[in-house]
C-alpha cells in the first residue's frame, strides 16, 4: 500500500508543476540504465513534468551498456549512466566514457565517501549487507563482524547466495582490502566450513530458510527483508518480525557495514550535457530520494531524508567507505579465494 501511495505521490508531485514549464520542451536526455523499478520510471516522468526534459530510457546489463556506449564512442546519444554496484561504476569510469559533472549541488548533498573523487559518478542509494539471525533463537553471540562469521561456533549454521555472485564478490573484495590476502584466504574457508548447505537462490531464499531451522544465519542484503516489511501480506510481515539483523563491524575504529550502492555518472560525450546533469542532480532531491527511500526499500545518500518504517525499524548503522576502484581491483582475486575456498 505505502509503495501504491509513494508513487501516486511522485504523480501528483509531477502535476503540481507549472503547466507553462510542463508544456514546454525542453529538450531530453538519454539514459542508460542498469536499474528497471517502477519507482525509477515514476521519478523519470516527474523530472519530465517538473522540468520539461524528456527522458528517452534505454535498459540493459550494466556491462553491456558500457560496452555499447564505447563502441558508439563519440557519436553515442547516451547523455547519463546509471547502475548497481560501485564496481561497475568504475568499470565505467575506467573504460572512458564518463566525465566529471562539476556540479556544486551534488557535491553539497552527496557526502564525499559516496562520490568519486574526479566527480566521475556518486551514488544515490545504499543497500547494507547484512547478516540475518532467528529471533526467537537470540542473537547468536560473538557474531559482531563478517570475520566473525568463519568462527567454528558457527559451524552448520550459515545460509549464502553463490560467491560468484557481486553482491558476495563485492564483500569479498571489501574483505581483502581490510585484512589482506592471507587472512581472507582463512576467512572464506572457515565461512565455507560453516555452510548448513551449498550455495542457492537468491538473498531471500536464505532468510526465508530460517524460520524452518535450515539455517541459523544468513548474509543477506537489507533491501530484499525490507520489502517482506513493506508487504501486505500476514506471512511475510510475520517473516519480517521474525529475522533479526546485525550490521557488521560497528565497533569503535572498525570500517562499517558493507553496502551496495547505485549510482551514476555523466557519459563523457553527451549530445545534452546541461540537461544530463540536471537530470544528475535531480537524483540528490528529497523527493527523489524519498522514493528510493519510502518506494524501493533502498538507503537514501541525502542526510535527514525520512526512511520507510521497516527500514528503520532494523536500526541505524555506520556504512564502510565506498572505494569503488579498489573494489574493482580486488574482485578477481576475491573471487578466486572465495571459490578456492569451495564458496562457488
Amino acid at each position: 500500500m505505502l509503495r501504491r501511495t509513494m508513487l501516486a505521490a511522485l504523480s501528483v508531485l509531477a502535476l503540481s508543476a507549472p503547466v507553462a514549464a510542463r508544456a514546454q520542451n525542453a529538450g531530453e536526455i538519454n539514459l542508460y540504465s542498469a536499474r528497471h523499478y517502477d519507482t525509477d520510471r515514476a521519478l523519470y516522468e516527474a523530472f519530465t513534468q517538473e522540468t520539461g526534459i524528456r527522458v528517452r530510457l534505454i535498459e540493459g546489463q550494466a556491462d553491456q551498456l558500457i560496452e555499447r556506449i564505447r563502441n558508439e564512442g563519440a557519436n553515442s546519444p547516451a547523455d547519463v549512466f546509471l547502475t548497481v554496484d560501485a564496481a561497475r561504476l568504475a568499470r565505467a569510469a575506467q573504460a572512458g566514457i564518463l566525465a566529471p559533472h562539476g556540479s556544486a549541488v551534488i557535491a553539497g548533498r552527496v557526502p564525499a565517501a559516496l562520490r568519486d573523487p574526479e566527480g566521475l559518478w556518486f551514488a544515490f542509494s545504499q543497500r547494507a549487507r547484512l547478516i540475518m539471525y532467528d529471533r526467537e533463537k537470540g542473537r547468536p553471540e560473538g557474531l559482531d563482524r563478517y570475520e566473525d562469521l568463519a568462527d567454528p561456533r558457527f559451524k552448520g549454521m550459515l545460509c549464502t547466495r553463490s560467491g560468484a555472485h557481486p553482491y558476495n564478490t563485492s564483500l569479498g573484495a571489501s574483505i581483502l582490502m581490510a585484512d589482506g590476502p592471507q587472512k581472507t584466504e582463512e576467512w572464506a574457508r572457515g565461512v565455507v566450513a560453516n555452510f548448513a548447505r551449498p550455495p542457492q537462490g537468491g538473498d531471500r531464499d536464505q532468510f526465508r530458510a530460517i524460520p524452518s531451522g535450515q539455517c541459523g544465519l544468513a548474509i543477506a542484503n537489507s533491501y530484499y527483508l525490507g520489502h517482506f516489511g513493506r508487504s501486505e501480506k500476514p506471512e511475510d510481515q510475520a517473516l519480517f518480525r521474525r529475522i533479526g539483523v546485525i550490521f557488521p563491524n560497528q565497533g569503535e575504529g572498525d570500517r562499517g557495514t558493507h553496502v551496495n550502492i547505485s549510482g551514476g555518472g555523466l557519459v563523457k560525450s553527451a549530445p545534452n550535457r546541461a540537461n544530463a546533469i540536471r537530470f544528475l542532480e535531480f537524483m540528490t532531491t528529497h523527493k527523489a530520494q524519498e522514493a528510493f527511500a519510502l518506494g524501493n526499500m533502498e538507503y537514501p545518500v541525502v542526510a535527514d531524508t525520512p526512511l520507510h518504517p521497516a527500514l528503520a525499524a532494523m536500526g541505524r548503522f555506520r556504512a564502510e567507505p565506498v572505494n569503488a576502484a579498489g573494489n574493482l581491483d580486488k574482485t578477481p582475486e576475491a573471487l578466486q579465494i572465495m571459490q578456492r575456498a569451495g564458496w562457488n
